[in-house]
């Protein structure tokens, strides 16, 4: 491809990467940009350029060893369980939004410590950009097939620069939109998700093109690589001095995968919910094996191909080149470009709040902002960060254009490890011990650094810049006990491995003997008793900060106007009083309202400035390690004993809630029962004094007519038969109530039972001019009490007629049966049965109001006793609430089969 298409390929892909990033910045609440997946495959910015091709450059050159790359990250993945856990709820207590804000918040919020800590990572950040640029620049020209007319040795016809800057700007943009720097920054991390996804499928696939498509095989390759390759050299741990390089190797990336400024970003800054935990621990060591299962036999394939000459960092693109097809070398360097970007892009925004709040706030703008406006701040502060992410591009641009293009990816690389890991002991240490100081803590980072520089820097310029070997092979002014690969005659380890394991003795050793020797003054000791415990600080919050002191509220809170905007100021303050039930009319602050404050203003200017600013407001006394464990203790009690009082709180409160609704129940059933005999009186009122009424007609009149005298005495049966009915009913349901009924079940017919009782009620149905059909795909044969479920269809049957219109009634009975059991429904066309009635109908003493008919007929026991039976024959009978017009019942009942 042209130099012409491959720059307008890169502009178009990284038009794209925006606007991915400006759909997620839209759209934070949606599953997909929130999903835990998104969370794991963010942490794959592990990968850079350096792993996507570095790896297969030291598989060609070392063999098996380059795993230890990606043996630690994988070891220490079922560790984040217990070791991440504890970082990320230290640093969301505390807002925390870098390394260099948790490590400094470890030790007194050091202010010091932070500067010192943010520039060992920009120490380590900016070479690794470096080589990301190095990276673009080769494999440009390596894809690239034509020339542009305009070549020459500027920045101004160096794509690689324009490159640089776009990135800058798209970090610069994304990751400042928000002055918090503890927020998450989610279009940047979906952009790096979507990076993570493209990079792993590319590298698979030239990984597949190479072994079944160059070759026909892994066995294919392994028998060509036995023939012309050193296998024993290149598939070996190499024996014991292997094993201890691979122990060391392995230790390397395991650090590396909790400090490197941009997993910390990553992994704890951009954290949100347990799930995103859960998912990362095998998700990413998933990712990352899948990301090394081609990775040998791409490297023997280069070398059996393009032999030692070629450079086997960019064997991915060599290869598919070498055979023609550029397209998937196109393919391929676009991964390598999802790499470097997604590196390059949150490594400078760790960077530059790292720089903004550990650096250049704290010792140079600090005194200004107290003194302006939150609004000019804000501007201000996010100035500062765009500052810093173009001056750490520009940084290493510069350092990329000094580099020796024989310098293999791989070495950079590990110079930026062997760096980051001189934060280990103190950030590793000191949240499992208490005692460990900031001044052991610079000491020990200083000492490391300087170990670095002898045994590894300083050879790796003198051999590979200055071409000069000499202080390599006889030591510093020729003393063989100061050789830098084999300081004190140790030489079982390689470069590195020699390089980190006499930083980290030296830096270990200087920080636990000067911790133990000299102790840390009371803030330390304050904030190293919170680290150890930071269960207890999750769970005591603002009452884990011991502080004693002098503050006024107004005092405090108008640095936070003054820093977060009066709105957000406001708001926070109300929250605070709310949960602490804080008096708005208190003037003194208390430590609460302190720890508070720090937190708000850490992840605006970091845990350094924060100190700094509340300190400028409130006179603080000193607290002895003794104070701070008894008054840690003396919260602990206070808030169990809060938690034990809110606990009893909620219990009353649920019990006061049940005993109303059992009143309000009661209240219902009472107007219920007294509705009931208010019916039942008028119903035995009524035939009473009907058959009162003829009883004394028929005494009185002696000579009335036969055929009167007879209607008189059929009004008395039946008057009598309504009442016998009545009290029947309330017999039955008394009966079936307290259990004392026993069914008479038999295997019989269902459908034969409806349409008997369809029968029972056809000649009301034709004297309404109702329509009543029956529907039954087949015989239903079940076991059931034969007259107790016809009285229930019966009833459900008459309730209808009850409801639905003289002349255009229509009444619809479905009887199915499944796998489930057997359905009965019957609907109608009536008036339906209102919302609010659909959970009384089935009470005792319960009538319709919506009754066709002007005088309620019944007793109120008709479903009630219904429901009865059901319950009796296992089943459940409900009305169906969904129709808009006319009432639905429905009967659920088991199967029984004899």
């Amino acid at each position: 491809m042209s130099k012409a298409a491959l720059i307008a390929l890169i502009f178009v892909y990284l038009g794209i990467l925006f606007l991915i990033a400006l759909f997620a910045e839209k759209n934070k609440g949606s599953k997909l940009v929130s999903h835990p997946v998104v969370y794991a495959l963010s942490l794959a910015v592990y990968c850079s350029a350096w792993t996507y091709y570095g790896s297969v450059g030291m598989a060609a050159k070392s063999g098996v060893e380059f795993l230890t790359i990606y043996l630690g990250p994988i070891i220490a993945a079922p560790l984040w369980i217990v070791l991440l856990k504890k970082i990320i709820q230290l640093s969301k207590v505390y807002n925390v939004s870098s390394i260099a804000d948790f490590i400094s918040l470890r030790y007194g919020n050091s202010r010091s410590l932070g500067a010192f800590v943010t520039l060992v990572c920009a120490a380590s950040i900016i070479p690794y950009i470096s080589l990301q640029l190095k990276a673009i620049s080769e494999t440009f020209e390596i894809v690239s097939t034509s020339t542009l007319g305009i070549e020459g040795s500027s920045v101004i016809t160096d794509s690689t620069f324009y490159i640089a800057l776009i990135l800058a700007v798209f970090a610069s943009f994304f990751g400042t939109l928000a002055l918090d720097a503890s927020k998450n920054k989610t279009g940047v991390m979906f952009s790096v998700a979507f990076e993570s996804v493209l990079k792993l499928t590319f590298f698979l696939i030239v990984g597949v093109y190479v072994t079944y498509y160059v070759f026909d095989g892994t066995s294919d390759i392994y028998e060509q690589a036995e023939l012309g390759l050193d296998l024993n050299q290149l598939s070996t741990i190499k024996g014991l001095s292997g094993g201890i390089n691979w122990y060391f190797s392995i230790a390397l990336s395991f650090l590396a995968i909790f400090l490197l400024p941009r997993q910390f970003q990553t992994s704890v800054v951009e954290f949100t919910n347990r799930k995103q935990l859960k998912t990362s621990i095998w998700f990413f060591p998933l990712y990352l094996l899948l990301f090394n299962v081609f990775v040998i036999f791409i490297a023997w394939g280069g070398m059996l191909i393009l032999g030692n000459q070629a450079n086997a960092d960019y064997f991915t693109l060599l290869i598919p080149l070498h055979f023609g097809d550029h397209w998937l070398a196109i393919l391929v360097f676009l991964g390598g470009l999802s790499a470097v970007i997604s590196m390059v892009v949150v490594s400078t925004v760790a960077l530059s709040t790292m720089l903004s709040n550990n650096l250049i706030i704290p010792y140079g703008f600090i005194k200004n902002l107290t003194r302006s406006k939150s609004f000019k701040n804000e501007k201000t502060i996010k100035n500062i960060r765009r500052l810093c992410v173009f001056s750490s591009i520009i940084l290493a641009y510069l350092l990329y254009a000094l580099f020796d293009p024989k310098v293999s990816l791989f070495s950079i690389g590990l110079i930026s490890f062997l760096i980051i890991a001189q934060l280990a002991p103190s950030f590793f240490i000191g949240m499992f011990w208490n005692r460990g100081s900031a001044l052991g803590s610079k000491a020990g980072i200083i000492l490391g650094m300087m170990m670095i520089g002898f045994t590894y820097l300083l050879p790796f310029i003198t051999e590979n810049v200055l071409s000069n070997s000499q202080f390599v092979e006889n030591g510093l002014y020729g003393v063989q006990m100061l050789k830098p690969y084999a300081l004190f005659g140790i030489d079982l380890l390689n470069p590195v491995n020699h390089a980190l394991y006499w930083s980290l003795l030296f830096n270990t050793g200087a920080y636990l003997v000067l911790s133990v020797i000299k102790k840390g003054n009371y803030r330390e000791r304050n904030y190293g008793e919170m680290f150890v415990n930071s269960e207890r600080v999750v769970e005591l919050k603002e009452n884990a900060y011991v502080w004693k002191g002098e503050a006024n509220v107004e005092d405090i809170q108008n640095i936070l106007v003054r820093f977060l905007g009066e709105t957000k100021a406001n708001k926070a303050l109300r929250v605070f009083r709310k949960r602490y039930q804080v008096n708005p009319e208190e003037k003194l602050a208390d430590a609460r309202f302190i720890n508070f404050s720090e937190r708000l203003l850490t992840g605006a200017v970091g845990s350094a400035s924060a100190k700094i600013l509340i300190s400028n407001v409130a006179k603080e006394k000193p607290v002895s390690l003794v104070e701070v464990l008894k008054i840690l203790e003396e919260n602990k009690e206070t808030i169990s004993v809060n938690k034990s009082l809110e606990e009893q709180s909620q219990k009353l409160i649920k019990l006061t809630s049940e005993l109303k609704s059992a009143n309000d129940e009661l209240k219902i059933q009472d107007q219920l029962k007294d509705d009931f005999l208010d019916t039942v009186a008028h119903e035995l009122k009524t035939p009473i004094t009907s058959i009162k009424a003829s009883s004394e007609v028929l005494t009185e009149a002696e000579d009335m007519p036969f055929e009167l005298r007879q209607k008189f005495l059929n009004n008395i049966i039946q008057d009598t038969e309504r009442l016998n009915v009545l009290i029947n009913d309330i017999l039955d349901l008394e009966k079936m109530a307290s259990g004392r009924d026993v069914l008479n079940l038999k295997l019989q017919a269902l459908d034969r039972c409806i349409e008997d009782a369809i029968n029972g009620i056809s000649s009301i149905a034709k004297r309404k001019n109702v329509d009543v059909r029956f529907q039954s795909k087949t015989q239903i044969q079940t076991e059931f009490d034969y007259s107790k479920m016809l009285q229930v269809f019966t009833n459900l049957l008459s309730n209808s007629l009850k409801f639905v219109s003289e002349n255009d009634g229509k009444i619809k009975v479905f009887l199915e049966e499944n796998s489930e059991g057997i359905s009965f429904k019957i609907r109608d066309n009536g008036k339906g049965i209102p919302e609010e009635e659909l959970d009384l109908i089935f009470k005792k003493f319960y009538q319709s109001k919506n009754q066709t008919f002007k005088k309620p007929l019944g007793s109120g026991f008709g479903l009630a006793i219904c429901k009865q039976i059901v319950q009796m024959h296992g089943g459940e009978i409900f009305a169906n609430s969904n129709l808009e017009k006319g009432a639905e019942l429905i009967i659920k009942l088991p199967k029984r089969n004899a």
